[in-house]
């Protein structure tokens, strides 16, 4: 799991910054999709892969009893 979310890290951080110019043929909201994924698109996919992380850990934590929340 943690190496398909490095994957889509380095896709849309690097990949996307090198191909800026080629994605900006594509409008998103008006925008550019180069200029999108550098002002605000890369920031929403780093906060859902962060989401997406928390997540799973807690469920991992939660099934082999290691969790800390609160007692149940």
């Amino acid at each position: 799991m943690t190496g398909i979310l490095l994957f889509i890290w380095f896709v849309v951080t690097f990949v996307a910054s090198f191909y800026a110019r080629e994605l900006n043929s594509v409008v998103i909201l008006g925008f550019p999709l180069g200029f999108y994924m550098g002002a605000q698109g890369s920031l929403v996919v780093y906060v859902l892969i962060i989401w997406y992380y928390a997540r799973y850990m807690n469920k991992l934590d939660q099934e082999y009893g290691v969790h800390e929340g609160e007692d149940d």
